[in-house]
């Protein structure tokens, strides 16, 4: 019988997969497409989930080998730009690089961990049984599996067939457009801007609201720069295209984008999508079966926060789920994925909606914005909206372990990243002096230099306990891990 069975060759289902297969369980997963997509989607990654990237080993696989993640000093929130650089300790990180190459990284990272990935593998029916599950599939032989989790999108089969409702919210008075595009050379600044005559500099990788809509322009370095439009209340019918693309960014900006078609290797992207939609999963499990990503939550892509949110489910889950397969879980522990990931899917929602009201057209709007520019004059409210965006803001109850750092998020230590890449928990000890007894063989311990306090940190690197003596710390370890 297979283990875990995961539903969904997203970076979502390969990151538990990955994770999984770090923690000495192999899934299998099960892709309905027989090939990668080539869709193009999101453009990189925004939060705290790139220095987890960095902490499992994976950031350099995106960007060039010896480099760490740095904070951004600029960002945008609601169309409005957010400016980071002068806080202290900043927590929001940003990454460029195409959602179809975190795809391919994590796809080679989990072959290489032993993960057997099946494409042509489409769900269409669950059963559960006391202690599995029968995955049904199109024109394939049924397999058994300990545990299933949907990692299969938004419109998930498996959260479906799990009887699992998604309750929320659909709009339907936008539309967004958005394209690959040549531009001259000539009309993008040194910083990225493209120079639009008649109206000015529309500034890169932020939206730009206007009384008439928004625009968003990513320039790509290939020449296939990125244009998307939003609007309220404008028909459209037939196939998306550059025509109708350079049409309503004139309505947006009340002046002419002279647009060619994209230059460089494709694919290109040309589509226009009506409304949208907030929902959250009404529970993140049912029995044996599990959500995850997109199939347990969706929301606006404004502000980029979905890779994060789904990234971040996973490494939530994956230990979990890890030690109930191979039975050292502490009772309850798979059910704190869903008590701690719910608040933070109802966090993203919750900003996304918010950002999206703030551009919108109209006078009321317009008030609004500038009752809200003058709120993100104070340093405290832009570091509030780092924490949020970033996703750092995220605190957990750890039981009976107390501490101002319980809770919270690892900060970065030296040797940490090095420390992590093996998904284990991980004692932290200055004094070289504590014992975790009997959880030994399930907890690695190591002495980081400059610590005045010791930490446990979970898998998930968020700290479970902290002290300078035994005092507490096997307490903290019964509430997460079951002793050997």
């Amino acid at each position: 019988m297979i283990e875990v069975v995961i539903a969904g060759a997203g970076p979502n289902g390969l990151m538990l997969a990955c994770e999984l297969a770090l923690s000495g369980v192999r899934p299998v997963v099960l892709e309905r497409l027989t090939e990668p997509t080539d869709t193009q989607r999101a453009n990189g990654l925004v939060g705290q989930v790139i220095r987890m990237l960095d902490r499992r080993g994976l950031y350099e696989r995106l960007t060039t080998p010896g480099t760490t993640p740095e904070p951004a000093p600029r960002f945008t929130f609601g169309a409005f730009p957010l400016h980071l650089g002068d806080l202290p300790d900043n927590p929001l990180y940003t990454l460029l690089v195409p959602q179809l190459r975190i795809e391919r990284m994590l796809a080679e990272r989990a072959v290489e961990l032993g993960v057997d990935i099946r494409r042509g593998h489409e769900v269409i029916g669950l059963t559960q049984g006391e202690k599995s599950v029968t995955v049904e599939l199109r024109e394939q032989d049924p397999i058994e599996a300990e545990f299933v989790v949907g990692a299969d999108g938004g419109r998930s089969a498996v959260r479906k067939l799990a009887g699992i409702d998604f309750p929320g919210v659909t709009t339907d008075d936008s539309v967004s457009r958005t394209g690959h595009v040549g531009v001259s050379p000539d009309a993008i600044g040194a910083d990225g801007g493209l120079t639009v005559p008649g109206f000015g500099v529309i500034p890169p990788y932020q939206h730009l609201r206007t009384e008439q809509g928004l625009i968003a322009w990513a320039p790509s370095p290939d020449g296939a720069h990125k244009l998307t439009t939003v609007e309220w209340g404008q028909p459209a019918e037939g196939e998306a295209s550059l025509d109708e693309l350079r049409a309503s960014a004139r309505r947006v900006l009340g002046a002419d984008i002279v647009l060619s078609p994209p230059t460089g290797p494709g694919p290109h992207l040309m589509r226009r999508l009506f409304g949208g939609n907030t929902r959250i999963a009404e529970r993140y499990r049912a029995g044996r079966v599990l959500l995850l990503g997109d199939a347990a939550h969706v929301h606006s892509a404004i502000g980029g926060p979905g890779l994060n949110l789904g990234l971040q489910d996973a490494v939530n889950l994956g230990w979990k789920l890890a030690a109930e397969v191979r039975g050292h879980a502490a009772e309850g522990l798979l059910d704190t994925y869903e008590s701690e990931r719910h608040p933070a899917a109802r966090r993203v929602a919750m900003h996304t909606q918010a950002q999206s009201l703030l551009t919108r057209p109209g006078g009321d709007v317009t008030a609004l914005r500038e009752l809200f520019g003058e709120l993100l004059d104070q340093p405290t409210t832009r570091r509030h909206l780092a924490g949020l965006l970033s996703g750092a803001d995220i605190t957990y109850a750890m039981g009976p372990a107390t501490g101002p750092l319980v809770g919270h998020w690892a900060p970065d230590l030296p040797g940490l990243r090095d420390l992590t890449r093996t998904a284990r928990p991980l004692l932290l000890d200055p004094t070289d002096t504590l014992d975790p007894g009997p959880w030994s063989p399930h907890v690695d311990t190591a002495t980081v230099p400059g610590l005045d306090t010791a930490l446990l940190l979970r898998p998930d690197c968020y700290i479970a306990w902290q002290g300078t003596t035994n005092d507490g710390l096997h307490e903290a370890l019964a509430t997460w891990f079951r002793a050997a």
